[in-house]
């Protein structure tokens, strides 16, 4: 592999870390996983990715000044100060992932852009999937949780505590007798994930309830339509804040396609406020490449660079 430019995009997730090498215009070179080790909270996942990054500088002779830069997407909130605020899935509290991550590849830590994953891969999205060309974006990704990535005028909305588009803690339902991961009750993640729906359904499998939904099942189907209904519900809460121009629906559920968007579709336009009855909700694109795509786009920063008009001018 010969580039004159090098970008690394990264997306640590539960079981694996995602890996893409990028050139100097964002374009997919080479895509590998490596596993993520977890154990005694996490203190072998960043010296894993600095051994990657490593061993692919020197098997493909890249220079390290020829690297742009590092994009990461992390399954935690960011702080303001650029530390990761606890990822309950990789076992890590307080973490400067750019500080310790630079000592180990040496490059300046202002090579090292972070945020969080849920964003990257709306970031994704926006950049080469079902996002590009428009303005604004709601991502939702909805597996075994439900994450959220809003990207508004070509940048990701973090908020003040890092915790802007966090859609699935919106407290949607009423009169659940058990605690939500985050301990709150009454979250939308509750119902409305994949773990939700097979507890909804009483089994332990959302792709089977889908399934049989799909082949004419009453039953299984009245839980779609239910789950349906707490999204929608969500996603109406979301437009009546920023008003995006398209929602997009990524993560494992997503594969029902057609069948669960017109369902939401249908509920969201009840509703939603009728300035926002009619914004476009579409199937992510890139599914598990978003994150890397996205990480990617971090390091490049202007978004608005490579954006037209919007589709809906």
């Amino acid at each position: 592999m010969t580039m004159s430019k090098t970008i690394f995009g990264i997306d640590i997730g539960g079981t694996s870390i995602k890996c893409g090498i990028f050139d100097g215009d964002a374009e997919l070179v080479i895509k590998e996983e490596i596993p993520t080790r977890t154990q005694e909270n996490g203190r072998y996942i960043l010296a894993d990715i600095a051994q990657y990054i490593n061993r692919t500088i020197e098997k493909n002779a890249i220079e390290v000044s020829d690297i742009l830069g590092i994009g990461i997407g992390i399954p935690g909130a960011i702080r303001r100060d650029g530390a990761v605020n606890k990822c309950v899935n990789l076992g890590w509290g307080v973490v400067y992932v750019a500080d310790e991550l630079s000592k180990m590849i040496n490059v300046s830590k202002d090579c090292i852009h972070i945020a969080n994953d849920a964003n990257v891969a709306a970031l994704g999205e926006f950049f080469k999937g079902s996002g590009k060309g428009y303005h604004s974006i709601m991502m939702l990704t909805v597996g075994t949780g439900i994450g959220g990535g809003l990207v508004v005028d070509g940048h990701i909305v973090n908020g003040f505590h890092g915790a802007a588009a966090e859609i699935g803690h919106l407290p949607i339902v009423e009169g659940l007798d058990y605690a939500c991961s985050c301990g709150n009750t009454g979250c939308l993640e509750q119902v409305a994930s994949a773990s939700g729906i097979a507890r909804l359904a009483g089994t332990n499998n959302a792709k089977e309830v889908f399934d049989k939904a799909i082949a004419g099942d009453k039953a299984k189907d009245a839980v779609i339509e239910n789950v349906s209904k707490y999204l929608a519900k969500g996603m109406a809460c979301i437009a009546g804040v920023v008003d995006p121009e398209c929602f997009i629906i990524g993560g494992g559920v997503s594969a029902a396609g057609e069948y669960f968007l017109e369902k939401i579709r249908k509920y969201y336009q009840m509703f939603a406020f009728h300035a926002s009855k009619e914004t476009t909700i579409v199937k992510a694109l890139l599914e598990n490449d978003a994150g890397i795509y996205g990480a990617a786009k971090l390091v490049l920063g202007d978004l608005q660079s490579v954006h037209g008009d919007s589709k809906n001018d």
